[in-house]
């Protein structure tokens, strides 16, 4: 099932909203379950998934600087933070999610985030932060992917800046930058989801 846009204001309305739950699967929150009340069909992405991605990230998430574009329930932002990252920016238009991830960030006591209440776009484009790790994880279908990543690559990211991407497997991975390199790569049921890694150079 594709995912109901998660970034979109206008789909915040009180019928609209459902309770739903995560579970941290690693870290110092390791097992801890997590409420949320999200749009209808918001789904986060799923224990299976976030255990392969954070295993291919452990060598380096301790201590890294993240990047949560589309956060919705936050849940890759959260376990990242811990698992000892850093820092998360955590961000979303839906003013209710952003509160929740409040919430979740205050109930856990942990300070090392910010939590961004606007368009993953304008975000960037006046962001001049660098970060270490970046999930994007947009509404499924809603051809958001190619502006960010556009936007991202005219930030000139750090070599070795790792890119996390999420996508239905019935979508199209846009073009990426020549110097990203898709380092992994797995479908898991209707879900496609890649490791992608920033060269110094651009890669012949």
């Amino acid at each position: 099932m594709p995912k109901t846009p998660r970034n979109t204001a206008a789909q915040t309305s009180a019928n609209t909203r459902q309770q739903g739950s995560l579970r941290i699967i690693g870290g110092q929150w390791r097992s801890r379950k997590l409420h949320f009340e999200g749009t209808a069909g918001l789904r986060p992405t799923s224990d299976r998934i976030r255990e392969t991605l954070f295993n291919w990230l452990n060598p380096t998430i301790h201590g890294a600087r993240c990047l949560d574009l589309f956060a919705g329930s936050g849940a890759l932002g959260l376990e990242a933070l811990s698992r000892y990252a850093a820092h998360c920016d955590f961000i979303d238009t839906d003013r209710n999610s952003c509160q929740e991830i409040r919430q979740q960030l205050e109930n856990l006591r942990c300070p090392h985030a910010t939590v961004h209440c606007k368009d993953a776009l304008a975000f960037l484009n006046k962001s001049a932060q660098s970060y270490n790790i970046i999930f994007l994880d947009p509404p499924f279908h809603m051809d958001l992917l190619a502006p960010v990543i556009t936007a991202l690559a005219s930030h000139a990211l750090k070599p070795n800046t790792q890119i996390y991407i999420e996508t239905a497997n019935d979508e199209a991975l846009p073009a990426l930058p020549a110097n990203w390199q898709i380092d992994k790569e797995k479908k898991a049921g209707q879900v496609i989801y890649r490791l992608i890694s920033v060269a110094e150079e651009p890669l012949a």
